[in-house]
């Protein structure tokens, strides 16, 4: 076999060195990581076959319905780089193979076509690329195919992804793992020393026109807003102006708990707390809270634990409504716990929109206590528009996994703005407010 230098972003050289399980990489935008795991795949196709070692080298994403969204194009571009292994494989528009037959690539979708992995024959490598989206059911199902080992060498998973959760599945596997057989590492732009000069002039764009989108973008940071978000940029000035930081607890001013109400059981919406004081003209933001699936008895075991039982628990309109079964509420179990209450009336029509609204008027007087309000933010900076991409259209507010905190901080906004809207009632001629002005503490 003919020596030949393979070059490599340095940060990965040792991702590629010795022995290994799964060999894994994670960042920003420009970091050259596709690019090299896909020279790296056709090298190690190559060194197989001129083994005598026949098999299949499988090209993974969760999403692909047709090859256009496959590695195939990064395949074919690595092949065409280097003379050697031009001559060693042949290239069709839809397929890479090895000239003498013994290697070959495939192309597969891991939302779709997982179980007929198993039926591929001999798997001797298989490269997840894009991998962020993809389920620990998909894991589970294709880590147990890749079991075909040699004289020193098995089958490897390859693992490459930009950073977006950092509770999605392929963080925890691969990312934050002591297992000594997973080697990978973080490789941003700053680290290709191949950077181009077009990406460059993308990246000094992105940070002039869209600073908070850029440390996800570019710097392989978790997604802390995307791309329309209802909030992106009031946080974005929130951190700019020090608004996110140490906020300490006004032992002398009211506590409120701003609540939206999920369920029990595992497919339940979560129930979501914001713990907020309001001093002067001031938003407090102090905590936050998130369970799935819990009763309402681990919900107030956490208001108690945290020091919050004097807190006035604020609820949506169905905060009120009686359980069918035993014919209590929220409101009335709240009450039997000895919290105070307070339910919001049903806003009707539009009501998600008036607390986006809502919240959109008061940012800039929130301060948020960064260590205790980390997963809040960072559903804030996830709640977005839905769209219909076909038409153009904007439906309304995504329901997903942030929407519940974002709720609950809505709820806030409304609550807050509230006596102000019954006094001017009252001043122009409407009902009076009977509701304890903010301002008193």
């Amino acid at each position: 076999m003919t020596a030949v230098n393979i070059e490599l972003p340095p940060k990965l050289i040792d991702v590629f060195s010795g022995d290994a399980d799964v060999r894994a990489a994670w960042g920003g935008r420009g970091s050259g990581k596709t690019r090299s795991f896909a020279k790296m795949a056709v090298v190690r196709g190559y060194i197989f076959g001129m083994a005598d070692i026949s098999g299949i080298i499988l090209c993974a994403r969760q999403f692909m319905n047709s090859l256009e969204d496959s590695s195939l194009e990064e395949i074919k571009r690595a092949i065409e780089d280097e003379p050697f292994l031009k001559d060693y494989y042949e290239i069709g528009e839809k397929y890479v193979r090895s000239k003498d037959r013994r290697v070959s690539f495939a192309f597969a979708g891991l939302d779709r076509n997982i179980a007929s992995i198993k039926s591929k024959g001999r798997l001797l490598l298989c490269w997840v690329d894009e991998a962020e989206p993809v389920t620990d059911e998909a894991w589970r199902t294709l880590i147990p195919t890749l079991r075909e080992e040699g004289e020193g060498w098995n089958a490897e998973l390859w693992v490459t992804w930009n950073p977006l959760r950092k509770d999605a599945a392929v963080e925890k596997r691969f990312r934050f793992t002591d297992n000594p057989r997973v080697k990978g590492a973080e490789i941003n732009w700053r680290d290709n020393p191949k950077f181009p000069a077009k990406l460059e002039r993308d990246r000094l764009g992105d940070l002039a026109e869209r600073p908070e989108q850029y440390p996800h973008v570019w710097d392989g940071d978790y997604a802390t807003v995307i791309d329309g978000a209802y909030f992106a940029k009031h946080l974005t000035d929130a951190k700019i102006e020090g608004r996110i930081g140490k906020v300490a607890k006004d032992p002398l001013m009211a506590l409120r708990a701003y609540w939206d109400i999920g369920g029990t059981g595992a497919k339940a919406d979560a129930t979501a707390i914001w713990i907020v004081q309001f001093i002067g003209r001031e938003v407090r933001v102090l905590d936050h809270y998130e369970a799935q699936g819990q009763p309402l008895a681990t919900h107030v075991q956490w208001l108690r634990d945290s020091g919050y039982s004097s807190a006035l628990c604020v609820l949506p309109h169905d905060g009120s409504t009686k359980d069918k079964v035993h014919d209590v509420s929220f409101e009335t179990a709240l009450q039997d716990a000895e919290f105070e209450t307070d339910v919001i009336p049903n806003q009707g029509a539009g009501a998600a929109k008036m607390r986006i609204e809502a919240v959109r008027r008061l940012f800039s007087s929130i301060w948020f206590n960064e260590a205790t309000t980390e997963g809040g933010l960072d559903a804030l900076g996830w709640y977005h528009e839905k769209k219909d991409e076909k038409r153009g259209i904007g439906l309304g507010p995504n329901h997903d996994w942030a929407s519940h905190s974002a709720d609950a901080f809505g709820l806030m906004a409304i609550h807050y703005e509230q006596p102000r809207i019954q006094s001017r009632q009252s001043r122009y001629g409407g009902r009076s407010s009977s509701s304890t002005s903010w301002m008193a503490g």
